[in-house]
């Protein structure tokens, strides 16, 4: 896991490996410093020796000097390390995630991601700093100091002995304990990240229903939880300070203690007693930092195996060994196909048989939940069939290369989405070497290049996020234009005309039946009208095909095409008289 995590640092590498050698050097002068030290008080202050104390402390000037600009350099190295670290990282998470179906997004969820995104790797980032830094200099200096404590008074220097291996019993006892309970600090906060981004994404319909209390109450009880947790995970964590001062102040007591009779005895010098001392708070000192740093290999080391979780994860949809790359016609086969969610596991669709030939249109109707987004997701490789097989260009989608599979196949979702940035910018999703020509010619098609001229900036107005400052026809018009820029052989639009009032609805039909003739298109809907002129719709019951006809076909042959037909002709009878 850690050697994975690890690669991604990469070109950073040698800034990695620079800061412990500064590290190394700073601590080696800053632990021998108190033996200087002694020998001043020793051979220069309780003999009066001027000259021995000015020599003594020119070298000991010196050694602040390298021993600061070696610090100094090991913070620089360090910061530029794990900031690299932690965007290389970040890349390589993000990139991952990009090859992933929307099943395999399902598995993790969003709000988990952008957590993992985030927070872990702030986590991982932190640690990886302290590691270069702070865990490189710990140990050196709890060795140099308790060396340099063994060449002052060996005898004085066997309660390191004792004291440093009592310390690491209680550390590595706190840390089992503790780790466990901070991987369920980040499972809460993913839970929390996915109350506010809900929130945040219905805030119209929370103002609009009155039920902020509501929402404000799902966020306290996902913050309540996080802090339940976290609190838990910090007492016991924060049993080091105390065990580690209770130790090192104990040892402390000793030396001074029988340092002191030893002087007394005439048995030590003070000088000898004064670096004991010097050493014993530097061991303290090192432990307190391994324990800070240990704290925070906890933290990340749960972090490290959310990312690691992400990473490893095979996708669900992989390439074949040799793909096909070029796909020759629009015609699309669906032979007995089944379809279900691998999270549920249950079945959406079952047994579905549909030929259809290029630059047909053909419509899909049926009631909410009936399988029609789970149809045409399969045709792209959103989602792959549980089984049987769908065809395009007579050849299996599952042997396409990807790529290519999804340049041929253009799809808008019943969920429109606009990313930040012009008109202009969010069109050449589509293509992006189109020309500003080809743009106006994709909106015209879509209904869309009469409202875009009409705005202020026309197609270089800026889109906000979601694309929340147009309205809901205007971002399916814009959409529409944008899979069309991709001119694809096979289009498919899924219920992407419900918010365009049925004018609009039926010259976008009218556009597409004249000047799209070789393209193969698929249309859900739930108006019937928005259908209505298809060379062929399909009736969709409960995850079957219940009919397959022409308009008049269906009104003569198929009584849920009928009922449905019917409840919108008196819904619309009624909405008028009204």
């Amino acid at each position: 896991m850690l050697k994975r995590i690890g690669h991604s640092v990469r070109e950073y590498k040698k800034y990695a490996l620079i800061s412990p050698i500064l590290v190394a050097i700073e601590t080696f002068i800053e632990t021998f410093i108190p033996y200087l030290m002694s020998k001043m008080i020793d051979k220069g202050i309780i003999p009066g020796n001027l000259a021995y104390i000015e020599k003594l402390g020119v070298f000991m000037l010196i050694g602040t000097f390298i021993s600061l600009a070696g610090g100094a350099g090991a913070s620089w190295y360090s910061s530029k390390a794990s900031a690299g670290f932690a965007k290389n990282l970040r890349h390589d998470l993000y990139h991952h995630i990009q090859d992933f179906s929307f099943e395999d997004v399902d598995h993790f969820s969003t709000s988990s991601i952008v957590v993992r995104l985030t927070t872990d790797i702030m986590n991982i980032q932190q640690a990886f700093q302290m590691l270069i830094r702070a865990a490189a200099r710990a140990p050196l200096m709890l060795i140099f100091s308790i060396t340099m404590a063994f060449t002052v008074d060996a005898q004085m220097a066997m309660v390191f002995v004792v004291s440093v291996p009592l310390m690491a019993i209680g550390l590595t006892v706190i840390i089992a304990i503790g780790r466990p309970l901070f991987k369920k600090v980040y499972q809460r906060y993913d839970g929390l990240n996915r109350v506010v981004r809900e929130n945040l994404r219905g805030i119209r319909v929370v103002k609009t229903y009155n039920r902020a209390e509501l929402e404000d109450k799902k966020a306290e009880k996902a913050s309540s939880s996080i802090y339940e947790v976290f609190s838990k995970a910090e007492r016991i964590l924060q049993l080091n300070s105390p065990i580690m001062q209770f130790v090192m102040y104990g040892t402390l007591l000793f030396l001074a203690w029988f340092g002191a009779k030893r002087i007394v005895g005439g048995t030590m010098q003070t000088g000898q007693l004064v670096s004991l001392l010097a050493y014993a708070m530097s061991v303290l000192m090192s432990l307190n930092i391994l324990s800070n740093v240990f704290n925070q290999m906890t933290i990340s080391l749960a972090s490290a195996q959310r990312i690691d979780e992400v990473l490893t994860y095979k996708s669900t949809l992989t390439n074949p060994k040799n793909p096909l790359t070029d796909v020759k016609t629009g015609e699309i086969d669906f032979d007995h196909v089944d379809f279900a969610y691998a999270d549920d596991g249950v079945t959406r669709l079952e047994d579905i048989n549909l030929h259809i030939k290029p630059g047909e249109t053909i419509g899909i109707i049926g009631e909410t939940g009936s399988g029609k987004s789970s149809l045409v997701q399969l045709i792209p490789r959103l989602y792959d069939v549980s089984h049987g097989s769908v065809k395009v260009g007579d050849q299996d989608v599952r042997d396409y290369d990807i790529r290519t599979l999804r340049d041929n196949v253009s799809m808008v979702l019943q969920q429109n989405v606009l990313f930040s940035g012009s008109i202009a910018d969010n069109l050449r999703w589509g293509d992006e070497q189109a020309t500003d020509e080809q743009l106006v010619q994709a909106a015209k098609l879509a209904q869309a290049d009469d409202f875009i001229n009409s705005l202020p900036d026309g197609y270089d107005t800026y889109i906000e996020q979601g694309g929340s400052n147009v309205s809901g026809g205007q971002k399916q018009r814009l959409t529409i234009a944008r899979a069309l820029l991709k001119n694809p052989k096979i289009l498919i639009l899924d219920d992407s005309t419900s918010a365009v009032d049925t004018h609009t609805d039926s010259l976008i039909q009218t556009a597409f039946r004249e000047e799209l003739p070789e393209m193969t298109k698929l249309i859900i809907a739930q108006r019937i009208s928005s259908v209505q002129g298809a060379d062929r719709i399909v009736v969709i019951d409960q995850g079957k095909i219940e009919a397959v006809g022409t308009h008049d076909e269906l009104m003569n042959s198929d009584d849920l095409y009928q009922d449905i037909y019917n409840s919108q002709i008196k819904g619309g009878e009624t909405h008028a008289k009204n």
